[in-house]
């Protein structure tokens, strides 16, 4: 009679779990996905694509199973039945091992020109148009996210480019030193103002906020832009800025604010006024050539071209689009002027130093020729 073999029983050890689901995380999942992707290349890969199309497998369950694309299973399906199987089982093609110094070279010498210089329509490099340049030119082939890691490597970082206007002006240093030497020199029955305009949109002006992670903040489009504009000056030494608005930007607007001056500046304390501005079109006006022409005690000294910085109610204006024109949610025009009029009366005062652009050697040398022009008719 013969026996029934029986199971043998626990004597103590190692027992197997009864889940065998495992928390890995993301990345190590990700690297782990590389290893298998690049260990079964070619004939494996195909195998077992094959062998699961034979067993009645859909092309979405072999791609989730595999760990591969469904356009992979396609093209190893189609080479099975084209006969070319072989040729999908190649070698992969040679990859970088690493950011070699030739290929530091290779690649600060492609981020140094853009990339329509190479051929491409583009204006800017992307991480998968400099990998797909450096196949054409070394023959090497990374993905995307690796030539992230090597851009970043070098330093490179991506951001947004700023816009930065011409300053070419040939008067530029005897324009600044005449502005300075002013300041430098100003009596106390005189005063030097500078002033500029600002646009007001009820469009606005999109920026950074906090928001709840994953989330973003939507800002309501008006259905047709509309348009305020403000005139203002600013007195550097005591911080006040004066201003007033109108819904056109002319020279009316500008003339507006010299009214405005010459009242709240009166010439039994004050027999001169300086205004310094920018070579806008309405500065320079005819009408305005006219109304300083009707007040003497009135001088107008002109910036150089495309130099904002050296306006500094430039600032001021920068400080309202942080606080009233950007991520506003106003739906009315009026109520957006309001609240940048109100900024104005309850805000300040602006007390802002000039810009490090009078104080450049070449200024300061102009700025003391200035200063012995004047002495020297005095000492005669």
């Amino acid at each position: 009679m013969s026996r029934v073999a029986t199971p043998p029983r626990y004597r103590g050890g190692l027992t197997v779990r009864s889940s065998t689901i495992l928390d890995i995380p993301p990345q190590e999942q990700e690297r782990l996905v590389a290893k298998l992707r690049q260990a079964r290349y070619g004939t494996l890969l195909a195998v077992h694509v094959l062998l699961l199309c034979a067993a009645g497998r859909t092309p979405t369950e072999i791609a989730t199973v595999l760990f591969c694309s469904r356009s992979s299973v396609y093209r190893i399906v189609n080479a099975y039945h084209a006969q070319r199987l072989a040729a999908l089982c190649d070698p992969p093609p040679a990859k970088a091992a690493g950011l070699s110094p030739s290929l530091r070279r290779s690649l600060l010498a492609l981020l140094s020109k853009v990339p329509s210089a190479y051929g491409w329509c583009r204006t800017r490099w992307s991480c998968a148009t400099l990998a797909a340049q450096l196949t054409l030119q070394r023959g090497i082939v990374v993905s995307a996210s690796t030539m992230r890691r090597w851009v970043h490597a070098l330093g490179w970082v991506w951001k947004r480019a700023q816009l930065v206007a011409r300053d070419d002006d040939p008067q530029r240093v005897e324009k600044l030193a005449r502005i300075r030497h002013t300041l430098e020199t100003l009596g106390k029955r005189a005063v030097v103002l500078f002033a500029d305009e600002l646009d007001i949109h009820l469009l606005p002006k999109v920026g950074y906020q906090w928001m709840p992670k994953g989330a973003t903040v939507q800002l309501v489009t008006p259905g047709q832009n509309q348009k305020h504009y403000l005139a203002g000056a600013l007195e550097p030494r005591t911080g006040r800025l004066l201003q007033c608005t109108s819904p056109r930007k002319t020279n009316a607007l500008f003339r507006a604010l010299l009214d405005h001056l010459d009242w709240l500046y009166p010439k039994a304390q004050f027999t001169k006024v300086w205004v310094v501005v920018d070579n806008y079109g309405i500065h320079k006006a005819k009408a305005v050539e006219q109304w300083l022409a009707a007040h003497p005690r009135f001088e107008v000294l002109f910036l150089p071209t495309y130099c904002p910085k050296a306006n500094p109610i430039e600032r001021a204006f920068g400080d309202v689009h942080d606080q009233c024109t950007r991520n506003h949610q106003r739906t009315r025009l009026a109520d957006l002027v309001w609240d940048v009029e109100q900024h104005f009366s309850t805000n300040g005062p602006w007390k802002y130093k000039l810009s490090h652009l009078y104080y450049t050697p070449e200024v300061t040398a102009a700025v003391e020729r200035l200063t012995q022009e004047q002495q020297l008719p005095q000492a005669a």
